[in-house]
C-alpha cells in the first residue's frame, strides 16, 4: 500500500488494484474548432494541462498500472444522444452538426479524437460515453470488476462536468477515487475550485485531492 498525500487526509493506494482514468481529453474539448469552443470558450485553459496529464500517463504506465481513456462520443445516427442534449449549447451549432474537425461529438470523427500528446497505447481501454460519467450505458462497471480494481486515479476535463460526474459515480460504486489537481481543468476557474472543495468536503464525500508531485513522490518512495 502507498499513502498519498492529499486533502482531507492522506489517500491510500492499492497498487495491485488501482487505475487512472483520464477524461475527455479529445480535440472536440481542447482544440480550436471543437464543441468546446463552439460555445464559446477558453481552450487554452484545457490544452494547459496536456505537460501534466502526460507525465502522469507515463508514471502509470512505467508501473504497469492500467489506463482507462474515455471520450464523450455519440453514434453517427445520434440515437445515443436525448434530444434535450442535443438543443442545449450554441443555438446554431449543436451536438452531430459540423464544425471545424467535423461532426461534433460524434464517434470517429476527427474532433472526437484523444490529443495526440495523450494517445491511448494498445491494449489500454478507450471508452465512448454518451453521457457525462464513464459509467452511463458503458459496461466500464462490469470491466473494472472483472480487473479487480478498487481505486480509481482521476485525470481530464472537465473537472466540474464529466470528471466530478463519473467520480461521483465511481463513488456510489464503492471505488476509492482520487483526483489530480493539476491534471485536471474547466473553462472557468470558479468553478474547478469549487468542484475541488466539494469533492474533498465533509471528510473526502467524493473522494481525495493532491498533486501529480505527491502522487510521484509517494509512488517513488
Amino acid at each position: 500500500m502507498i499513502s498519498v498525500p492529499s486533502r482531507p487526509y492522506p489517500y491510500t493506494l492499492d497498487p495491485a488494484h488501482t487505475a487512472l482514468v483520464v477524461i475527455d481529453m479529445q480535440r472536440d474539448f481542447i482544440e480550436r474548432g471543437g464543441f468546446g469552443d463552439s460555445l464559446g470558450n477558453d481552450v487554452k485553459r484545457l490544452e494547459a494541462i496536456i505537460p501534466t496529464t502526460a507525465a502522469l500517463l507515463g508514471l502509470f504506465r512505467a508501473q504497469g498500472w492500467p489506463v482507462i481513456h474515455t471520450r464523450e462520443a455519440h453514434k453517427p445516427d445520434l440515437s445515443d444522444c436525448p434530444p434535450a442534449k442535443i438543443r442545449r449549447g450554441n443555438p446554431s451549432l449543436h451536438i452531430g452538426e459540423t464544425g471545424a474537425m467535423g461532426r461534433l461529438l460524434v464517434r470517429g470523427e476527427p474532433g472526437n479524437q484523444i490529443v495526440d500528446a495523450l494517445a491511448p497505447l494498445e491494449g489500454e481501454m478507450v471508452i465512448d460515453k454518451p453521457g457525462k460519467g464513464m459509467f452511463w450505458a458503458t459496461g466500464l462497471h462490469e470491466q473494472l470488476v472483472e480487473l479487480g480494481i478498487t481505486h480509481l486515479v482521476f485525470a481530464g476535463v472537465t473537472t466540474e462536468v464529466c470528471v466530478q460526474t463519473s467520480m461521483r459515480e465511481a463513488n456510489d460504486r464503492g471505488y476509492e477515487c482520487l483526483l489530480i489537481e493539476d491534471a485536471t481543468e474547466s473553462y472557468f476557474a470558479e468553478f474547478k475550485a469549487a468542484t475541488l472543495k466539494m469533492i474533498a468536503a465533509q471528510g473526502g464525500i467524493v473522494g481525495w485531492v493532491t498533486s501529480l508531485a505527491a502522487l510521484e513522490e509517494a509512488v517513488k518512495a
